[in-house]
């Protein structure tokens, strides 16, 4: 197993603010037809995302900039999104193109805040951070979703902590003595880690006690080959700021499974995020099958992620009452995974709460 380095920072993670120059999924495609508007927050930012009658998709400021009134709130217009309160109109910029009732002499004040969005996947993409960035910022990679070979699974659901435990969760598979109800009694090995410039990697192999498997693992690889079933290698990825699962198995180059997630803070302390992932499940050679196994596969996946929310807002309300981080960390994973977070993300300001 390759060394991870000892963490050098003393900042406190639970502290540390999201880098926002990244794209960041704040909603899905089908979310927003033609001619609507939706409100989506990024870290305490309220964001309106439109959908024009042509179909283009931008996002501004969720504050009109003549009484503040929710843009989200407003009336697509053709290819503008006018205020629903006095009917100010603005464009995919943020710049007013007109007010009803100012006389021709009238100079448009400056208009509100916009920001870059892109849409793939299915899924609608902003770039909070500086927009001279965003042409330089690729989008994840998400190719398998679009893979006649996988069907997708969408998850988003509200986390009350901070995203920093959520990524952690994922990377220690230590804790899958959690869901022992679900997956059985399985004994997660750690093969190997590597880190690089942003990124994070640990490779796992599940030893399922007593030479029995569960029906619940058994799910993840209802489309992988005999060898996928008999030797599970579940790789993690922790690529600022996003995280991947695959699992795969020790000679397949397509994985059985491939989850893709990201947890965009909501408020402005960062202490709730929204949790959003997209899973990717290789069909089964079996025609159908993937459709009769999806609503138990559902269910297994969301049961895996509630006890996992149980656990991470149990370490958030502990960080609170206790008015600080009193976790004591061994695992050389998490360590890495920590040291990345904090030097990827914002550190607070000195005397400040965020």
């Amino acid at each position: 197993m390759n060394q991870l380095e000892k963490p050098r920072t003393a900042v406190d993670l639970r502290k540390v603010r999201i880098n926002p120059n990244f794209w960041y999924p704040l909603a899905w495609s089908h979310e927003i037809g033609r001619g609507k508007v939706r409100g989506a927050v990024f870290a305490g930012e309220p964001i309106a995302i439109v959908r024009t009658q042509s179909g283009k998709v931008f996002a501004l400021e969720d504050r009109c900039a003549h009484r503040q009134f929710p843009l989200s709130l407003g009336v697509v217009c053709g290819e503008h999104l006018q205020c629903g309160y006095h009917a100010w109109r603005y464009d995919e910029h943020g710049q007013i193109t007109s007010i009803p009732y100012a006389g021709r002499d009238t100079a448009l004040p400056p208009g509100v805040r916009f920001y870059p969005c892109r849409e793939a996947y299915g899924t609608i993409f902003v770039f909070p951070g500086d927009p001279n960035l965003a042409e330089r910022v690729p989008l994840p990679d998400l190719s398998l979703r679009d893979s006649p070979d996988y069907k997708p699974m969408y998850f988003s659901r509200q986390v009350n902590c901070h995203y920093s435990f959520m990524h952690e969760n994922l990377m220690d598979m230590n804790h899958q003595f959690l869901h022992r109800r679900l997956m059985g009694r399985v004994k997660p090995e750690l093969l190997n880690t590597s880190t690089g410039d942003g990124w994070v990697e640990a490779k796992y192999h599940f030893h399922h006690l007593g030479g029995r498997r569960h029906f619940g693992s058994d799910l993840l690889s209802i489309g992988g080959d005999s060898s996928e079933k008999t030797y599970d290698i579940m790789t993690i990825r922790t690529e600022y700021p996003y995280q991947t699962l695959t699992i795969a198995g020790a000679d397949s180059d397509s994985p059985s499974v491939r989850l893709w997630s990201v947890y965009v803070p909501k408020d402005h302390a960062q202490r709730t995020n929204q949790s959003v992932g997209i899973l990717m499940v290789r069909k089964p050679r079996i025609p159908g099958l993937i459709y009769l196994l999806w609503p138990l596969l559902r269910h297994f996946t969301e049961s895996v992620f509630a006890e996992d929310r149980m656990a991470v807002e149990a370490e958030q309300r502990a960080y609170d009452e206790l008015g600080g981080d009193r976790n004591y960390e061994v695992y050389p994973v998490t360590l890495a995974v920590r040291e990345l977070l904090a030097t990827r993300g914002l550190a607070p300001k000195p005397g400040s709460e965020v």
